[in-house]
């Protein structure tokens, strides 16, 4: 989950070079499995997601042998990843941290994790392929995939029903209905500015890569003509007033979410739970849908978010925290909460039958929402690549995204200057970008 996680990631030959170039290569000298006091391995895990708490107390109760110490901290966005990199560099990190797929890299680019290869290989088959890349680099792995993030439209059933609107199939048909949507209220919105992994996942299903990989170096393709077009489509809708003001995860927004000023969501499946337990208002209005294709007939979908429980630098129990870690991500029980207090979907290939997931969802009117995930998953392409410096790039663009949304620059100026500004950082740490 984000702020919330996307979940697939490539780490091929650029990356590795950058870990030589950075020296950052660890394979944990402190590796051996060391215990607490009396035997007891101890592990601390640094994390937001509801529902972790919950599963470290079911862990402790049935795992004697280890004893894990759950600490909550703010979504990696709002500062958690940094008080990870700051701990990792004082020598004083938890041993897990929740760790999303488009942060990974920049993490091992930094030398801030660890191999956990030895325990964790013998896993590989039973998480989801793309899912397992997200979390290994050649033959090492970092981290338990948890959850993966498809795509799809989340929209207020009960608002379109009452102005004769059904969920829009084409992008061209969701401007119809934004016009609509605002022309009925001047306080009506069909959405609300999207920034970082959000506004990523727009781009993700529009085929506009952010990051590729050519030999030994990068390239950077924030700036490319698919983006301009996803760009284009958005900075339309800013220009006739059809975005509201309210920034996702913020009261307002919330309340638009609740009482019908913002009708649309375009999101991850764990935004599930970020709306049921935030906007409690409008329980029964809402309903899940496709995401809207750029041509009619098209089956793509975008991925946002999404997680993995990493082991970090200098974690002195490895093995204990990779049983964790697996646990977490393989546990039925345990899971079966997370889907209910965070709208997960799992890595885990045997997860995907868990009663939850089939469930009628009486917040969206009864409808069985993973259904539609489920079917979105599949549309995802997993070819996509996230930059080692995925802190920056996302810090350099959402400076100019809220710029743009607030009618103060455009989109396509807010990625030009993430591609300039993400090229000059590249070369600046001896990483090889091609043009």
């Amino acid at each position: 989950m984000k702020k919330p996680m996307t979940r697939t990631v490539t780490m091929t030959g650029a990356l590795a070079l950058g870990l030589v170039l950075a020296g950052c290569s660890d394979t944990g000298s402190s590796a051996t499995g060391a215990t607490g006091g009396g035997g007891k391995a101890t592990v601390t895990f640094w994390g937001w997601a509801p529902g972790y708490e919950d599963a470290v107390k079911a862990f402790n109760d049935g795992h004697p042998d280890i004893q894990v110490t759950y600490q909550q901290v703010q979504p990696g966005a709002k500062g958690g990843y940094q008080k990870l990199l700051n701990a990792v560099q004082a020598g004083n990190a938890p041993c897990l941290a929740q760790l999303g797929y488009e942060t990974l890299p920049s993490f091992a680019a930094q030398g801030a994790l660890q191999d956990v290869a030895r325990y964790a290989t013998a896993a590989k088959d039973e998480f989801q392929q793309a899912a397992w890349k997200a979390v290994s680099l050649g033959d090492a792995v970092y981290g338990a995939p948890v959850d993966t993030g498809p795509m799809a439209l989340f929209y207020n059933k009960e608002l379109f029903d009452s102005l004769g609107l059904k969920p829009p199939a084409t992008w061209e048909e969701y401007r119809t209905a934004a016009e609509k949507i605002h022309a009925s209220d001047p306080d009506r919105y069909i959405s609300s500015p999207y920034m970082d992994y959000d506004y990523a996942g727009l781009a993700w299903q529009a085929g506009a890569g952010w990051f590729g990989v050519d030999g030994d170096s990068w390239k950077v393709t924030l700036n490319s003509e698919a983006n301009k077009k996803v760009a284009d489509y958005w900075q339309g809708l800013i220009g006739k007033g059809l975005i509201s003001g309210a920034p996702m995860y913020d009261q307002a927004w919330y309340g638009g979410l609740g009482d019908g000023g913002i009708a649309t969501v375009v999101g991850a499946v764990w935004q599930a739970g970020v709306i049921k337990s935030g906007a409690k208002d409008g329980s029964g209005k809402w309903a899940v849908a496709p995401m809207p294709q750029w041509s009619a007939g098209e089956a793509k979908a975008g991925n946002a978010g999404g997680s993995s429980t990493a082991v970090l630098k200098g974690c002195k129990t490895p093995e204990a925290a990779w049983k964790f870690a697996h646990w977490m991500s393989t546990d039925r029980d345990a899971y079966g909460t997370l889907v209910d207090k965070a709208a997960l979907y799992p890595a885990a290939k045997a997860l995907l039958d868990l009663p939850q997931l089939t469930a009628d969802d009486p917040y969206f009117g009864g409808q069985k929402i993973y259904k539609v995930f489920a079917e979105e998953s599949a549309k995802v392409d997993t070819g996509w690549t996230w930059g080692p410096i995925m802190t920056k790039t996302t810090a350099d663009l959402n400076d100019g995204l809220g710029r743009a949304w607030a009618g103060k620059g455009t989109i396509t100026d807010a990625l030009r200057a993430a591609q300039e500004k993400t090229v000059a950082e590249l070369n600046g740490q001896g990483l090889k970008v091609s043009g």
